[in-house]
């Protein structure tokens, strides 16, 4: 199956509610996400991502989305107080091993969870942004949530894949070309040895599953030709 045939099998499972897996690169952080658009996040998805997939479930936003809610990158907010607050301005992540800057923002909890963390919680969380990022404003934003909660958001660069080729930017991507919400819900496998899933682990259990497992060029190669349409 070539590049466009495996985009377009993804756009059809991600439009249905199903995961796909995304590997990023052998020369980047060589992790393999679990994606699912956010909007059809349930607790049977989150329990799939905690379970199989293991490391941090987080929303990949976009930047538009980020803008209409007033959003920002936690390291630009941690610059912005450092000098009320030195500690924070020294915690900045300015030597990270895989890229220049990190993609976090703040974390929430929507306002009708008790603690957050459960797999209700954090599916009524994941699914409600992405209905307000889809129909909603500021207003209801900050009257459906608080923060800090159990979900970190993480911002896509306004330029995706030409300034960035993380999972954010590629998750952003892949749900922009399937023409959904660009909130995608992501967590990173891990394997048993404590250490990111390979990715033949993860391609077996692509199979395993049948879920569709992508490398982020792939992503990036069809995007580009498809934008340019």
């Amino acid at each position: 199956m070539n590049s466009e045939d495996k985009v377009e099998r993804a756009i059809r499972d991600l439009k249905n509610g199903k995961m796909v897996l995304v590997h990023d690169s052998d020369a980047r952080e060589d992790e393999t996400d679990l994606i699912l658009p956010a909007q059809f996040a349930d607790k049977d998805s989150i329990k799939t991502m905690r379970k199989d997939g293991g490391g941090l479930i987080v929303l990949m936003i976009s930047s538009e989305i980020a803008e209409k809610f007033d959003l920002k990158y936690l390291a630009d907010i941690y610059q912005d107080i450092s000098d009320r607050y030195p500690t924070l301005g020294k915690l900045l992540p300015l030597d990270l091993p895989y890229d220049t800057k990190s993609s976090f923002s703040i974390s929430i909890n929507h306002r009708e969870t008790f603690t957050g963390i459960s797999d209700i919680d954090r599916s009524l969380t994941a699914r409600r942004f992405a209905e307000l990022a889809g129909n909603g404003d500021i207003n209801d934003f900050v009257r459906e949530f608080r923060s800090p909660g159990h979900v970190p958001i993480c911002i896509a660069r306004k330029g995706l894949l030409s300034e960035r080729k993380g999972h954010t930017e590629l998750a952003v991507t892949l749900l922009k070309i399937s023409n959904l919400i660009p909130v995608a819900l992501g967590c990173e496998m891990i394997g048993e040895d404590g250490r990111s899933l390979s990715r033949d682990l993860a391609e077996r259990y692509a199979r395993e599953k049948n879920l569709i497992f992508l490398e982020g060029y792939e992503i990036e190669e069809v995007a580009e030709k498809w934008l340019e349409c």
